[in-house]
């Protein structure tokens, strides 16, 4: 398996680098965490409808530019190198995928379309209350009432919630357990009894929200898939959501292996530059094996997912136990190695030590990945 981009791939790195240098630098950054939105309503139009990266994995027949999961890893990680806020990965990487994995015909020629363009921000309504992110964490019900479906339940951390136009609720039919009876649903962010609000959290770049759904009617053709089979969609669908976390966590770590070089080289200690230590050579060498490590492991994952591979669950999970270990750990080293100065405000090293906390621990930490991939080869 080769693992070299092709010209066009690198291409389309370049790019989005230049790009984003321009419109996702540091104090871009700190405009759009600090609005209303959390994000650029201008950058987010020239993503969709200039640049077509909201477009990537979308198949023709649906508005899209038809490209693989390899594509999209690849832009993802510029992206993760930027602290890109846009709802760029709930629109394409949660609700896109959910969608295609498990929406019909007719759903998808209807919804696909305008989060292809960049004009319908969606997301995935899945985790509750209890942090759970395995089917025993959905307690939100669907219930069946003259042909239409009514939802009742509260959903919690639900990424660009607040500003999503459409949204895919995950909900169990009465008296369901576990995997069983769990559907999909699409909601309109214009539905009553849906009420929405921002939550406080530790990374400002990348906005949650609470969703309360109280007696939410929807017909019985925003039902995505087959009765009481959302799980096998929603699993696989979160599968391809870690793969692409994965491959953001990487372009954070180089970035945070990148700060510390630049400033190892230029902070002088005793009359010499500290990168000439041996301390912090070995540090950022350590990083350096952290980041591309979980290189290797991100573009394996993205080829497995560009294939649909039968391996996408192991390894999804692998990339993503792996991939945010390493995030962590560098953006933990980078302040170290900035010193004093790495926990203030003014440099931008806290902004990716958050970012790597929270992307640690959404869609499941190491730890609950780790307990994944042990259970999937019998260990």
């Amino acid at each position: 398996m080769d693992f070299a981009f092709t010209e066009e791939q690198e291409e389309l790195r370049s790019t989005a680098r230049s790009f984003l240098a321009e419109h996702s630098g540091s104090e871009q950054v700190r405009t759009a965490m600090e609005s209303q939105l959390g994000y650029d309503p201008q950058v987010w139009k020239q993503i969709g409808s200039e640049l077509g990266w909201t477009a990537v994995t979308i198949p023709e027949a649906y508005g899209g530019l038809g490209l693989t999961y390899v594509e999209l890893i690849a832009l993802l990680e510029v992206m993760g190198e930027s602290l890109l806020c846009a709802p760029f990965f709930s629109s394409v990487c949660l609700a896109s995928n959910a969608l295609l994995v498990a929406g019909s015909e007719s759903q998808k020629q209807e919804h696909l379309p305008g989060i292809a363009e960049g004009q319908t921000r969606a997301t995935l309504a899945f985790t509750e209350a209890g942090g759970a992110w395995d089917a025993s964490g959905i307690e939100a019900q669907a219930r069946s009432d003259g042909g239409d479906f009514v939802l009742s339940g509260r959903k919690s951390f639900v990424l660009d919630g607040h500003c999503a136009d459409l949204l895919v609720v995950a909900a169990r039919a009465e008296g369901s357990r576990g995997e069983e009876g769990i559907e999909l649903f699409l909601v309109p962010a214009d539905a009553q009894g849906l009420l929405r609000r921002a939550l406080p959290t530790l990374d400002p770049t990348r906005r949650l929200a609470d969703v309360e759904l109280s007696d939410v009617r929807v017909p019985a053709e925003a039902r995505l898939g087959e009765a009481g089979g959302g799980w096998p969609a929603l699993s696989k669908t979160l599968d391809l959501a870690c793969v692409a976390l994965a491959a953001e966590q990487v372009g954070g770590a180089q970035k945070c292996l990148d700060m510390s070089v630049a400033y190892a080289k230029e902070r002088v200690q005793f009359g010499r530059p500290i990168g000439s230590f041996q301390a912090i050579k070995h540090k950022c060498a350590d990083m350096m094996v952290e980041v591309e490590s979980a290189r290797s492991a991100s573009y394996y994952a993205g080829c497995v997912a560009a294939e649909d591979g039968a391996d996408l669950p192991l390894v999804a999970a692998l990339a993503k136990a792996y991939c945010s270990d390493a995030y962590f750990r560098c953006a933990a080293d980078a302040i170290q190695i900035h010193g004093g100065v790495g926990f203030t405000w003014e440099y931008d090293v806290h902004l990716y030590f958050k970012r790597a906390k929270s992307t640690e621990t959404f869609l499941g930490d190491a730890i609950y990945h780790r307990e994944r991939l042990a259970q999937k080869i019998g260990l």
